[in-house]
């Protein structure tokens, strides 16, 4: 039997068109504001300006606004935080990105924190990653959180099943790992560098592909029946797991592309959307 596709290009289509009669009424209620996500963009990296602009067109095709902000390569730590925080202050922005990675001088990590919890829709904090874990109300990292509903919206089970989450990033792996032990997972985390790399993932009932490298986890090494997510994107459209001789094994798989990526930023704007309503409604 063929495994069920999880379709993540077909559910954030399905999203916006909620998400666009969630602001449609809340324009109503707030004469005329909508939510507001700001982007912050440093240096010029194509490929994250490429990210950043998909994500305006994404507020776009719901009808809620974002404000662009570009800063400069030699942007420095202070400045960036001096930005976040003018950002933070704005009553009329309602959630903030900042785009990773940023140039090398500057601390990230002392600039995702500084974004306060309430416009933390990127879920990038190590606040929200603590409360998250603690099963407290924060957002989730978007593409974690964007896997987390994709498996809902396909009512996968997960509560008993054994997963294994392969990376330990701090926006994904390991949010990740903490998102599925709090839907009552048994959870491993694996890495590049864990022993008996195969032998771990044959147990798993659910694969989490999130270790960077193209096609680094191999088909052979899941068992048949699993669920597999590839979180990952390499030239050539090809993500961490070798999907293609697992279709017609697996339970369920997410495609490359088409799967994980679409609910990354669908996510985003879906917590964006949730902030605004607390803020004006």
């Amino acid at each position: 039997m063929a495994a069920l596709l999880l379709d993540g290009k077909a559910l954030a289509q399905k999203t916006e068109q909620e998400l666009s009669a969630r602001v449609a009424a809340l324009k109503a209620k707030s004469n005329g504001q909508t939510p507001i996500l700001a982007t912050i963009l440093v240096g010029d990296d194509p490929a994250s300006a490429t990210y950043v602009s998909m994500k305006g067109k994404a507020c776009e095709r719901i009808g809620m606004e974002s404000i662009r902000v570009e800063m400069p390569s030699s942007t420095t730590t202070e400045q960036l935080l001096a930005k976040i925080d003018e950002l933070n202050t704005n009553p009329n922005v309602h959630g903030i990105l900042l785009q990773h990675p940023v140039p090398e001088q500057i601390d990230e990590r002392a600039c995702f924190d500084a974004i306060a919890l309430e416009k933390d829709v990127d879920g990038v904090t190590c606040l929200g990653f603590g409360r998250m874990s603690m099963g407290e109300s924060a957002y989730g990292c978007a593409t974690p959180k964007g896997i987390m509903r994709l498996l809902e919206a396909y009512n996968i089970e997960i509560a008993g099943k054994h997963a294994v989450v392969v990376g330990r990033s701090p926006i994904l792996g390991k949010p990740m790992a903490m998102m599925l032990l709090g839907a009552n997972a048994t959870v491993t985390i694996c890495h590049s560098r864990t022993q008996n790399l195969a032998e771990h993932i044959k147990q798993a009932d659910i694969v989490v592909g999130a270790v960077g490298k193209p096609e680094f986890i191999k088909a052979e090494w899941i068992k048949d029946g699993a669920v597999v997510v590839d979180a990952g994107y390499h030239p050539g459209g090809v993500g961490d797991i070798e999907l293609e001789p697992l279709k017609a094994r697996a339970a369920a798989y997410t495609p490359v592309p088409g799967g994980v990526g679409p609910m990354t930023i669908n996510t985003l704007i879906y917590q964006s959307v949730d902030s605004g309503e607390k803020s004006l409604g």
